[in-house]
């Protein structure tokens, strides 16, 4: 049971959160107001106006540092949740390194956050060599704390940890060297996420006692590296789907993480409409002082109602300001078939079975979200062949790559994530002229299907010289083979004589990166290319088709 002090805390916390859900908005109306312009805070007129612009389509690849305090540990993804949820292997680790959740919450993972190794302009330089054309830094997860000069949210990288806007050196860092800069936004599902932290042990010596973030108050501070600063700011204060009462065995909390706070809340907090304000507010904010060209939300749809529909208007509508015409990119999940084309779609971790008739994207990452330092140990990330087959497929497919590398906490890369990006340097800019700008042609591709399903799905399988995906621009096709040919023939049979996808004619058949011309005939059945007798590459072979 809770001690008599806990329990009181406890209770103080709740009648506050009912408070403050009764309270009208303490924000004026000015600070919540939108930038004018031909975007209003409604689907209709997103629909209406928004358009993925050209420079998106032509980027096709991009870098992500997805990058936070959660990476300290180097524990992988979700730590400051799993940190809390006993029985879990995260919880077992927090409790030996750091000590026990009651006493030794996630707010002092931020604290231990310095970035002490952290180098942006040579980390940028790796991304702009391994040819990324557009870099994402992450501006916040569902940890609620802001990687940026946050007016609104003192829990802030330039006053905890590392002191720093990393978002600000970011965003500098990329334009200087002539990269698009975009930030994701994660901090909608704090207020469900996070309600591990007012629950509890079911077993052990510290049964029933709450954890940190229900029993620790602004006053509790007082002459400690935190004084002055909320933790119930931090941890986005208690609701009713955090752990009642009673529930002793570790499978029945499990059944209520499942059940309650572990679902996708997509809706406003009930008992706590404020943090949506709040989060309109620094989400506005982000936008006012780095004027991101790119953001993803990590939401279905947009997040919290109308207050996402303004907030993402008043981008577009700053975006024609400065441009001229809307310019910027905002990503989301599973639009509504009445929402369709009011923000670009994000594929998380799958991709497209076929060329989408919009632009879109799919984000992935080479390890865990957060680094994860035993995937680096046991040389377990994805290799550079199977990013740069995914790359081929989606851009034949009329979508874009965003890839995350994990940072350590400290800001560096390890030993592997480097010799990963040298070898992606090696291929993605030599064969930029079949990437770079160019769109899908008349179909994406031929080989067996490949597994993929619509999210959270990375299935493959090995590739033969069947595999082939296509691109063009004006009048060549660019084939990709996805493997090297074990009679030294490749078959493409889109383009066999008197198809239905043939081109009229074709001119000549040549190799890059080099344009050596290669011999080639037609048959009833294929266009038929002899290939060099050495491979250029390990990873992915290009046929510049001019027609």
């Amino acid at each position: 049971m809770l001690s008599h002090l806990s329990r009181r805390r406890f209770l103080q916390g709740s009648a506050a959160t009912v408070a403050a859900a009764r309270a009208a908005s303490m924000w004026p109306q000015s600070a919540m107001r939108i930038a004018s312009g031909p975007f209003q805070p409604t689907w209709d007129s997103l629909k209406a106006h928004y358009k993925t612009p050209d420079w998106f389509r032509d980027a096709k690849f991009g870098i992500w540092a997805h990058w936070s305090a959660q990476c300290v540990p180097e524990q992988g993804d979700w730590y400051a949740r799993k940190m809390y949820m006993q029985g879990d292997p995260i919880y077992d680790w927090h409790v030996k390194h750091y000590g026990h959740p009651t006493k030794f919450g996630f707010m002092e993972i931020d604290n231990l956050w310095k970035a002490e190794k952290w180098q942006p302009e040579q980390m940028m330089q790796l991304y702009q060599a391994a040819g990324a054309k557009y870099f994402f830094a992450l501006a916040n997860h569902h940890d609620n704390f802001d990687n940026y000069a946050s007016t609104y949210h003192p829990w802030n990288s330039t006053r905890i940890g590392p002191k720093r806007d990393i978002i600000g050196t970011w965003e500098k860092v990329a334009r200087a060297h002539g990269m698009k800069f975009g930030v994701s936004n994660h901090s909608s599902h704090a207020w469900h996420w996070f309600q591990v932290a007012y629950g509890y042990d079911a077993v052990g010596p510290l049964a029933n006692q709450r954890y940190d973030a229900a029993t620790l108050t602004k006053a509790d501070g007082k002459g400690k590296w935190w004084e002055g600063y909320d933790p119930q700011a931090l941890y986005a204060g208690r609701t009713d789907l955090a752990m009642p009462d009673g529930v002793n065995t570790i499978a029945a909390q499990n059944a209520w993480h499942k059940d309650h706070d572990g679902k996708w809340h997509e809706e406003d907090p009930p008992q706590n409409p404020h943090f949506s304000e709040l989060w309109f507010l620094r989400c506005k904010e982000l936008f006012d002082k780095y004027n991101p060209d790119l953001v993803y939300f990590d939401d279905e749809e947009l997040p919290f109602g109308d207050k996402g529909l303004s907030v993402t208007a008043h981008l577009y509508n700053t975006s024609v300001a400065r441009h001229g015409s809307q310019q910027a990119v905002v990503f989301a999940k599973k639009p509504g078939p009445n929402h369709m084309g009011g923000f670009t779609l994000d594929i998380e971790r799958s991709r497209s079975t076929e060329i989408l008739a919009e632009p879109w994207q799919t984000d992935t990452c080479i390890g865990d979200w957060h680094y994860k330092r035993s995937l680096f140990e046991q040389h377990k990330y994805k290799t550079a062949d199977t990013v740069i087959a995914l790359l081929i497929d989606v851009i034949s497919k009329n979508g874009n790559l965003l890839l995350s590398v994990p940072v350590r906490g400290d800001g560096s890369l390890d030993e592997d994530e480097h010799a990963f990006l040298q070898q992606l340097a090696s291929w993605v800019p030599v064969h930029g002229e079949a990437i770079y700008g160019t769109r899908p042609w008349k179909v994406f591709g031929e080989g067996p299907p490949e597994p993929i399903e619509k999210n959270f799905s990375e299935k493959t399988r090995p590739h033969t010289a069947e595999d082939i995906r296509f691109t063009e621009k004006g009048n060549v096709i660019y084939a990709f083979v996805l493997a090297w040919p074990t009679d030294g023939k490749v078959r493409i049979k889109s383009m066999k004589r008197g198809g239905e996808h043939t081109p009229a004619s074709i001119h000549r058949v040549e190799m890059l990166p080099k344009a050596a011309p290669l011999k080639w005939t037609q048959t009833a059945d294929a266009l038929e290319v002899t290939m060099p007798s050495d491979k250029p590459n390990p990873y992915a072979y290009v046929l510049r088709i001019t027609t």
